[in-house]
């Protein structure tokens, strides 16, 4: 008798049903994205403050860093770094020490489930190199103002984990923690104006 075959895949509030090894674009809401972001916690859930700071948020952050970092860089790409962490709406967010002990299995499951996102919203399946690593370096400037916030790192720590962020990118950020409704209706309003952008 044949092994029964493990599920793979997971039912979404939209009634799309994704497929986590092989994802394709047209199983891919964007409603689905913000909720599932809005009440996954970054960090763990080890951070200060009445609302865990949700993984919805602190893609918000990122896409403004990366904004002010490049001025007058097109809408598709702000997009991306909006939509840098989206396969967590599905696998969560695991903290860096966790994803070195799970090993390369869960950078695969990531890359696929980031290039059917990309995908359904108008980019390339795989970003450029240059862009990737610019959105990763805005991804840092957020960890870092994370670390230091809300997460209990002091600055020597937060420096060293994550590099001493341009004061200039840094100035007048401050981490905001709201209700898990708040912050979904500000990642799906952020992405149609984005969107729009794009199409523009």
């Amino acid at each position: 008798m044949a092994p029964k075959q493990q599920r793979a895949w997971q039912r979404m509030l939209s009634g799309r049903r994704l497929d986590l090894l092989d994802p394709t674009p047209v199983d891919i809401e964007i409603e689905d994205i913000a909720h599932g972001l809005a009440f996954v916690a970054r960090w763990n859930g080890q951070t200060l403050g009445d609302y865990p700071y949700s993984v919805a948020e602190h893609s918000l952050l990122v896409e403004q860093i990366f904004t002010r970092e490049n001025p007058g860089i097109p809408a598709r790409w702000r997009l991306a770094a909006l939509l840098h962490d989206a396969p967590e709406y599905v696998i969560g967010d695991m903290i860096s020490p966790v994803k070195a002990a799970v090993g390369p299995g869960y950078g695969a499951l990531d890359d696929r489930l980031s290039a059917a996102v990309h995908l359904r919203f108008g980019l390339p399946a795989q970003l450029p190199a240059a862009i990737k690593k610019t959105i990763k370096a805005a991804d840092r400037v957020s960890a870092w103002l994370e670390a230091v916030q809300i997460a209990g790192f002091t600055q020597d720590e937060a420096d060293r984990f994550f590099g001493t962020p341009d004061v200039a990118m840094a100035r007048g950020l401050a981490i905001r923690l709201r209700p898990p409704i708040e912050v979904r209706a500000a990642f799906i309003a952020r992405h149609a104006a984005l969107m729009a952008g794009a199409a523009a």
